[in-house]
């Protein structure tokens, strides 16, 4: 997607949610002029540089803002500001991009994957000097080793598209979010040993939703059909899902200063990603057709 494009998607989108808030939400309040020059950049501008650098492939927000909206993009953006008025300004647009993640979600198929991944906030050997997030983040363990940070639940459908997110601190349990996403599921939904639970599976079946997971060695074996067993070994599709975030649209680094844009990264690489015309895909018609997976969908 070209940068205008993207603009103008994003602006419809603007105008749209201003008038749904100027019908749902209190007036603001009237606050005293400020010194200095009126805003130029917009905030449908905004938006655009945050989704499109986790779409450019540099490494640093910074590094694209100079190097590349600066010098390629003045025609596109005229009133473009220094990069610390820009930082400054992210921290407005935070509900805005979360309505916009939201009205671009996936719709569930049938087939769900679920998982979580960490996201860490500095190196383990400031953990104890870290002040930033102090009071949000929390130390945790994964296959991977010790880590200070978040959690960042996924929920996918078949075709890699995000149905639902969720951020927790780093010592959430990866279960708790589940009861939230099955509201908006049927059919199965697959995930890893960290959701093994016998009460939840049996909840979630009330819900309409079969939980499939693998199962520990002492553990008896699910009663479950071939089709659930085939997909349950393409699990894999959602580690794909999370590498190209982590790898592609930047949404872990170390550099935040302060919680808000931290969640303001979050947010923005997930819509970057969501808007990716190429995602990693099952292609379950090269193994088998849809007609014999009945048991995914609801009649």
């Amino acid at each position: 997607m070209n940068i205008i494009t993207l603009f103008c998607n994003i602006d419809d989108f603007f105008l749209a949610y201003e008038k749904w808030q100027a019908t749902h939400c209190l007036p603001e309040t009237t606050t005293p002029e400020t010194r200095g020059c009126p805003r130029k950049l917009h905030h449908s501008e905004v938006m655009t540089l945050l989704i499109a650098f986790h779409q450019s492939g540099y490494r640093t927000f910074k590094h694209f803002y100079e190097r590349h909206v600066c010098v390629y993009w003045r025609a596109e953006f005229p009133h473009l500001v220094s990069y610390s008025r820009f930082v400054q300004l992210k921290k407005e647009v935070l509900t805005v991009l979360t309505f916009y993640l939201s009205a671009n979600l996936g719709e569930c198929s049938g087939i769900s994957f679920i998982d979580s991944t960490r996201l860490r906030v500095c190196d383990n050997k400031r953990i104890s000097s870290h002040r930033v997030f102090a009071e949000e983040a929390g130390l945790s363990k994964t296959s991977m080793g010790w880590f200070y940070g978040f959690k960042l639940h996924l929920l996918i459908n078949d075709e890699a598209a995000i149905l639902d997110v969720a951020l927790t601190t780093g010592n959430t349990d990866d279960r708790k979010p589940l009861p939230k996403f099955a509201a908006g599921l049927h059919g199965s939904l697959f995930g890893d040993r960290g959701y093994i639970s016998k009460d939840l599976r049996e909840f979630l079946r009330e819900q309409g939703v079969n939980l499939v997971y693998k199962v520990r060695k002492n553990m008896d074996p699910l009663d479950l059909s071939v089709s659930d067993e085939v997909l349950l070994k393409k699990r894999i599709i959602i580690e794909s899902v999370i590498r190209e975030l982590k790898t592609q649209t930047q949404v872990e680094h170390s550099r935040h200063r302060s919680f808000v844009n931290f969640r303001v990264n979050v947010v923005s690489a997930l819509i970057a990603y969501q808007l990716l015309e190429s995602k990693p895909s099952l292609n379950i018609s090269q193994h088998q057709e849809i007609n014999d997976l009945p048991t995914l969908y609801n009649p």
